[in-house]
């Protein structure tokens, strides 16, 4: 290759590989969105409207908005307040400076300057301040209302189909910023306590000082999923079968309330898996239920309300499907141990059950399995270093 090719070659962007499938699905929900918006847009406008149905902009933010989904320029924020913010200059530009070229420059650029001021950064908008001034005689007539139609139609119809189909299909949207910690305190997740830590992100970023077309939040997890194959990679491969207790202690949902807390107490355990013969794990009851639906109260207490809680109280016994939870987190026996650390460490799970492919329960893993796994395999290690 010659240096010329070479040097040429680096014009190319260095993209993420994209599968075959999410090409399609990107290319299929840009067809749907702008199909959909313009039919949308004819009912509400008219057939008759003097007013485009579809603003070219919408070409764009279907691009973003499909395929790159994740992009903070393509979040609802994003979508609506940059349309808006830059639809409103370029009419007023429009209106105010009698020469078009002027206007259009005015337009883009304040509308640029307008819209990271506001956080609202969306790449069709700048197309939508220059529609407003260079669109037309029907746009001009129309003044400020063409903020509101088609801008306003458009931007909230495209919106609402991406929603729908990206989560349908797979891809979550919108990114929302992250939730606080469950322990509702101002102290970072365990696992953003070590290693690059978010303040580090936003320092860097800071000093970077251009736009960055991945939030912090996203480059934050990519990053912690890459540090999670590394650990992957250092603890030699571990997996939940080598590691999970396979003698469980178990419940049914028809199991009375009494008598799952009397296994608790038996076995000096602090879940139990609900499983059923049909459908296998169904669910998980943990001292934490007993506690939340135990009333404290200053004439009774916490003995006197726990005890109403699993029926030796004046209530009726109750059973365990009406305290358990449903949506319970699981792992396969071949699942790596690494992969347990952020949902332990970050989502407050104390117990990971192990099912099999037909979500039969075959063990569980509890955190003092996941810390002795751990431990016992750096003193491995340690070992393996003092022979060499």
């Amino acid at each position: 290759m010659s240096k010329t090719s070479a040097y040429l070659k680096r014009f190319i962007p260095s993209l993420v590989p994209v599968s075959h499938l999410e090409r399609l699905r990107s290319s299929l929900g840009a067809l749907l969105g702008i199909l959909l918006t313009g039919f949308v847009s004819s009912y509400a406008l008219g057939a008759n409207a003097n007013l485009p149905l579809l603003i070219a902009p919408m070409g764009a933010s279907a691009v973003l908005l499909f395929a790159a989904p994740a992009s903070p320029l393509a979040q609802p924020w994003s979508v609506v307040g940059g349309n808006f913010v830059s639809s409103l200059i370029g009419v007023t530009a429009a209106l105010l400076i009698p020469e078009p070229v002027i206007a259009a420059a005015v337009a883009v650029g304040l509308a640029i300057g307008v819209m990271l001021l506001l956080g609202c950064l969306h790449p069709p908008s700048g197309a939508v301040a220059l529609t407003a001034v260079l669109g037309g005689t029907a746009i001009h007539d129309a003044g400020y209302w063409f903020v509101l139609s088609p801008v306003a139609i458009n931007s909230f119809v495209i919106l609402a189909i991406a929603l729908v189909f990206n989560n349908a299909t797979g891809r979550r949207y919108p990114h929302l910023a992250p939730a606080p910690t469950s322990h509702g305190t101002t102290d970072p997740a365990p696992m953003q306590r070590l290693g690059i830590v978010p303040e580090d992100l936003q320092a860097v970023l800071a000093q970077y000082g251009e736009v960055v077309d991945v939030s912090p939040e996203e480059l934050d997890a990519l990053i912690h999923q890459a540090q999670i194959r590394a650990f992957n990679r250092r603890s030699g491969e571990i997996t939940c079968a080598e590691v999970m207790s396979r003698d469980v202690a178990t419940a049914t949902p028809e199991t009375s309330l009494r008598q799952a807390w009397q296994t608790l107490l038996n076995h000096r355990i602090k879940a139990l898996p609900v499983v059923t013969e049909k459908d296998g794990l169904v669910g998980i009851i943990t001292q934490t239920d007993f506690m939340k639906h135990a009333m404290l109260t200053p004439q009774g207490g916490l003995r006197h309300s726990l005890g109403n809680v699993i029926g030796l109280g004046a209530k009726a016994p109750r059973l365990v499907s009406d305290l358990m939870t449903r949506q319970v987190q699981s792992a396969l026996p071949e699942t790596m141990i690494a992969k347990l650390v952020p949902p332990m460490a970050d989502m407050g799970l104390h117990h990971m059950p192990v099912v099999d492919a037909n979500n039969r329960l075959v063990g569980i893993v509890t955190q003092s399995d996941l810390i002795a796994a751990l431990f016992q395999r750096r003193l491995e290690r340690a070992d393996e270093r003092d022979v060499a």
